[in-house]
């Protein structure tokens, strides 16, 4: 398949789980592709594995939040494979789980750090090349966890529920430059954060269900679907659903063809419908 073949991505968190996944179905549809992670030796197998099926790609140690490590990376991609057409913001933390009165507020600002201002950087990095071009995509993996406020994993769904925000702001700033921004649910896999999660004494007391969900293997989506929905959106076939959120885990494709009618109706974003119609006329102005 080669739909992608004109194509070059960066991929945040490409070492492993829907990281490595989404890099290598980019790779399968012809995208060439940098992938980056903390650990060399993640980026190194995973490029070595899309080499070994005929793919392009650049393995790459870097640290979302180092600007220098953004620019590093932009520059030896675009020195290297091309200009970026498509990043996809996918690294990630989840810790501390446990109630926000008793969490060590550093590590809870490292997980805000990774989670959002990593994807801010990355948009900094690549979004002035796509601008200039006037042309690019953005994804960046949320979850539907961003949606409902449950305790005890407070910095997790409150970076995420920020992305969801951050990529409709992004989406509104870069639409005439011919640029698309979503947000996606990316499904659920035993991943190393649930593991996280499951297996710490501060998980297995404040989260035990997530231990259920490891121990049992139930409710796990795999991989593909998400690397298959971002392929679908790195095509350009959902462009007109830029701004709004994406769940792989759903029929993606009834979505995009529904634009129009999501775009006019408001939908697939953070909204608080419970305010009156004047006030949140208010806040708009």
């Amino acid at each position: 398949m080669n739909q992608l073949n004109d194509q070059v991505a960066i991929v945040t968190g490409g070492g492993r789980g829907f990281g490595q996944a989404i890099a290598k179905a980019l790779a399968a549809n012809g995208c060439a592709v940098t992938v980056t992670s903390r650990t060399a030796s993640q980026v190194a197998e995973t490029a070595a594995a899309i080499g070994a099926e005929g793919g392009r790609a650049l393995g790459l140690q870097a640290d979302v939040n180092s600007q220098a490590d953004w620019e590093r990376v932009v520059r030896e991609t675009e020195s290297k494979l091309g200009p970026v057409t498509l990043l996809v913001a996918n690294a990630a933390l989840s810790d501390p789980a446990g109630p926000v009165y008793e969490a060590d507020p550093d590590v809870w600002q490292k997980t805000l750090d990774t989670n959002v201002m990593g994807s801010m950087r990355g948009a900094r990095a690549v979004l002035p090349g796509m601008v200039a071009r006037g042309k690019g995509r953005m994804i960046i993996i949320s979850t539907s966890s961003a949606l409902a406020a449950t305790p005890y994993t407070s910095p997790y769904r409150v970076s995420k529920a920020a992305l969801l925000r951050l990529a409709e702001i992004l989406a509104l700033e870069v639409k005439d430059h011919g640029i698309s921004v979503f947000s996606i649910h990316p499904g659920v896999i035993n991943s190393t954060i649930l593991d996280s999660a499951a297996r710490t004494d501060e998980g297995r007391r404040w989260v035990p269900h997530f231990a259920a969900m490891v121990e049992s293997g139930r409710a796990f989506t795999g991989t593909d679907q998400c690397a298959e929905c971002c392929v679908f959106l790195a095509s350009g076939a959902a462009d007109g659903l830029s701004g709004r959120y994406v769940s792989a885990t759903e029929d993606y494709r009834v979505l995009a063809a529904r634009a129009d009618e999501i775009r006019e109706k408001d939908l697939q974003v953070l909204r608080l419908t419970q305010l009156s119609d004047a006030l949140n006329q208010a806040w708009r102005l």
